[in-house]
């Protein structure tokens, strides 16, 4: 038999796709990019003040007129503390309580900002302070004074702001991966738990010891990203354990689309449009920035609720994971009738 007579003959041609369908995939991709675009773009876009949290300090009619024209000049803009002195603005500051303050109770007015809290809301309050002390004839220009600073090695917080994204993007690599190298619920879930561990001390020495963009206890900033990445990893791997790839493409959207532009990272929360910044907040991503924020420039003040947030969406990771794994126990438990270690598998 002549060797040439084993080959397998040639596969019949396939039909092209019809028009219509070549439309809706256009169609589709389409739709595809213009939510990307929305995504991103929208968020930065439409980026100004929304209710920022500031502190006044001094004399009460000086008070009341900055306030009053800050009323006047940007509706909505600023949420307003009154408080008596330096120190007690000072204090807000430093407790995550205010961004910044305009100080008009000694005998040159100062801004006070905190730019490790966000560089864009220091920026706007420096030129709006400034313009308003000098419309009010209440003196000279403003000095300007940064409470809390960003380290010297990174003065505009790109590194923070960049490492955003790795963070999402490992999480969601993390829960691609574990299915697909690890066997088990329960080693899945060690597996990504000890990434985030891992991962956390990772990232925090690269950010504070070689970018030199973090502060603070090295170990709280650990901390705060290993939370982070657990939270995005056990959410999406535990949607995924239940619906499949339309869970791992549920979360992804989740944490990738949504979560990620709405952080207010490079930002802040009050910077992006309406309810956004609120939203962003109670997703890993936004609740994850603004933790490590807390930990390496203001000594965990003002961590509480984020923290509560990444906790709480660790837990339904957990709880989502063990549904999984209940559900495929059933499968896992006849298979084993006819290999045994399917069942170790489990």
């Amino acid at each position: 038999m002549l060797v040439g007579s084993t080959r397998a003959a040639p596969a019949a041609d396939v039909s092209p796709s019809p028009w219509p369908t070549v439309a809706r995939a256009v169609a589709l991709l389409t739709v595809g990019i213009s939510l990307l675009l929305t995504a991103f773009a929208w968020p930065s876009v439409r980026s100004s003040v929304h209710d920022v949290p500031i502190a006044v300090a001094g004399p009460a009619p000086a008070v009341e007129r900055i306030t009053s024209v800050l009323d006047q000049r940007f509706p909505d803009g600023f949420e307003v503390t009154d408080v008596a002195d330096t120190a007690a603005a000072e204090r807000l500051i430093r407790d995550r309580e205010v961004y910044g303050a305009i100080d008009l109770s000694s005998g040159t007015p100062q801004v006070i900002t905190a730019s490790a809290a966000s560089t864009s809301v220091a920026q706007t309050l420096n030129s709006i302070a400034t313009a308003l002390v000098q419309a009010q004839g209440t003196g000279p220009a403003a000095a300007a004074r940064d409470l809390v600073p960003l380290p010297a090695d990174d003065p505009r917080g790109t590194g923070l702001a960049a490492g955003a994204l790795p963070l999402v993007m490992g999480g969601l690599v993390a829960a691609l991966l574990l299915p697909r190298l690890l066997r088990g619920s329960v080693r899945r879930v060690t597996g990504a738990l000890a990434f985030a561990v891992t991962g956390g001390f990772a990232v925090a020495a690269i950010l504070q010891f070689w970018f030199g963009s973090l502060d603070g206890s090295y170990w709280a900033n650990c901390g705060a990203i290993a939370l982070t990445v657990a939270a995005v990893s056990l959410t999406v791997l535990g949607l995924e354990s239940l619906l499949g790839y339309i869970g791992f493409g549920l979360g992804a959207a989740t944490m990738m689309l949504i979560g990620n532009p709405l952080s207010g990272t490079a930002t802040a929360p009050e910077m992006l449009p309406g309810w956004s910044g609120t939203l962003g907040q109670l997703l890993p991503p936004g609740a994850g920035g603004q933790l490590l924020r807390s930990s390496a420039f203001f000594d965990g003040y003002g961590a509480t609720r984020s923290a509560t947030v990444l906790a709480a969406w660790l837990t339904l990771g957990l709880v989502l994971c063990l549904a999984g794994g209940l559900r495929t126990r059933p499968s896992a438990a006849s298979a084993a009738a006819e290999d045994p270690a399917a069942l170790a598998a489990a």
